[in-house]
């Protein structure tokens, strides 16, 4: 059963037009998948910490690489 404010999201999209309600429909399945995504990512990067298969990184690296990685988006 969805919480409380999402409850009232889905009653206010009802008031809209359908094609406004196919849009977020879209958007929150995406976003859901994205969340689910990101989580699985997360619980695979802590089970490989647990599993001593971390590795030291070069903070500097890190930057510069999410940097480039902005700049070229």
């Amino acid at each position: 059963m969805p919480n409380t404010m999402l409850r009232e999201a889905f009653a206010r999209a009802r008031e809209l037009p359908e094609t406004d309600q196919k849009r977020i429909a879209r958007d929150v399945m995406d976003y859901v998948d994205q969340v689910r995504a990101l989580r699985a990512d997360i619980a695979a990067g802590v089970r490989s910490l647990d599993a001593g298969q971390g590795r030291e990184l070069d903070i500097e690296d890190v930057i510069a690489r999410a940097r480039a990685k902005v700049a070229g988006a």
